[in-house]
């Protein structure tokens, strides 16, 4: 079953790849699985500890930086040490005109996997988009949740599963649960 803090989330950043032609994209995925059923021209994972994104960007054996059309990056940010940095290192793995999507929480418990380091809002991810070289008017950003959902994370079972039957899925601003940007590389 789903967890709860991403059912929008996972509705809305579907449709944003839909809008961008994900299928004739060469599609990266850092540390995450999120990608995996999208349908996709190619798709691959680079995993931590294999590849530290914060270090740089992953490269072919002669030092080429690999280069790609989207990078995905879900629920991984709030990990790292050097999101900034992580987030240059992506923007060097771009084609131009190339995306990069991630997603993060922001209202949900401590969960160290190996550290837990960070929490944005949509504009604080955009904020680092920008910061990282993305165009201001190349990102979108938005995020969800409710007082019910923040509640549902302060239960023993973490993270919440997602009940059809009870769970609201009204969007209330002042309660963010989760966050997603979608930035374009110039």
């Amino acid at each position: 079953m789903p967890s709860l803090n991403r059912i929008i989330m996972n509705r809305r950043s579907r449709r944003m790849m839909e809008e961008i032609g994900v299928q004739d994209m060469d599609v990266a995925e850092i540390s995450g699985q999120w990608g995996m059923n999208l349908k996709t021209k190619s798709y691959v994972q680079y995993k931590f500890p294999a590849h530290d994104i914060c270090k740089g960007p992953v490269r072919y054996l002669d030092g080429e930086v690999l280069k790609y059309d989207l990078i995905l990056a879900n629920q991984v940010w709030e990990h790292l040490d050097r999101p900034y940095a992580a987030t240059k290192h992506v923007m060097e793995m771009l084609r131009p005109g190339g995306y990069f999507w991630l997603a993060v929480p922001f209202h949900i418990p401590y969960h160290a996997a190996p550290q837990d380091c960070s929490r944005w809002s949509a504009r604080g991810l955009a904020n680092l988009l920008v910061e990282a070289g993305f165009a201001e008017d190349q990102v979108r950003s938005a995020q969800w949740g409710n007082r019910e959902a923040a509640m549902r994370n302060l239960e023993a079972e973490w993270p919440p599963e997602y009940d059809n039957e009870k769970d609201n899925l009204e969007n209330d601003r002042n309660f963010p649960i989760v966050a997603w940007a979608l930035g374009r590389k110039a």
